[in-house]
């Protein structure tokens, strides 16, 4: 067996959304190794700071390192500082770790979202590029699917509500078609004036079965 095989991997969808008040992040749990499903539960939506999320597709073991070394990094920053780190400031720090291995990558695709004066969503690549999105964005190997729900339901300025919905029917959508996403439901965050927290399972089963 060789060693891309042995590498527990997040085939993985995740979804980012900018709306009125707010972003949201949405994934699905499935990590594999090779045609092995390893978990149904894989957690690939992390908070890094108070109002700041980061969803995850790639390598497991990469993407466990970037989320200790960006927590240290941001904690550092905010002591010496005295103030809590912008969302383009802790993107553009991601950015800056990805791109100084950018010769023996860390095998990740991040999307980073979070809330200071106004809602922001970037997305980062292995080579330490990033990009802001205004509206949307999705990862992994179901972003095909999920990217066609997102553009055919995206409206500027939608509620928080409509945006769950959104995300969740994206992430739903990709599950159905692509192998390498599924696990036992979609964990979506929600990142707003009042910080990072997770939707309650409840909620989001509801959401599922509409």
């Amino acid at each position: 067996m060789d060693n891309e095989i042995k590498k527990l991997k997040t085939g993985t969808t995740t979804v980012g959304v900018v709306c009125k008040d707010a972003v949201i992040l949405a994934a699905e749990k499935k990590a594999t190794m090779g045609y092995l499903v390893a978990s149904k539960a894989a957690k690939k939506i992390l908070q890094i700071d108070k109002r700041i999320g980061m969803s995850i597709a790639g390598v497991v073991g990469d993407a466990q390192a970037i989320e200790r070394y960006i927590k240290a990094e941001i904690k550092l920053y905010n002591l010496q500082e005295e103030r809590d780190i912008s969302i383009k400031a802790a993107a553009n720090l991601v950015a800056n770790i990805l791109y100084s291995r950018r010769f023996f990558p860390y095998i990740v695709q991040l999307v980073i979202g979070g809330y200071d004066d106004q809602p922001r969503l970037f997305s980062l690549a292995p080579d330490g590029s990033v990009m802001e999105e205004k509206e949307y964005f999705s990862t992994g190997s179901g972003s095909p699917i999920a990217f066609g729900v997102l553009e055919d339901g995206f409206a500027r300025d939608m509620n928080v509500e409509d945006a769950k919905k959104l995300v969740v029917r994206a992430v739903k959508a990709a599950t159905k078609r692509d192998i390498a996403s599924g696990g036992e439901g979609i964990d979506v965050a929600v990142i707003d004036s009042r910080g990072f927290r997770m939707v309650p399972q409840e909620e989001i089963k509801k959401l599922i079965g509409n």
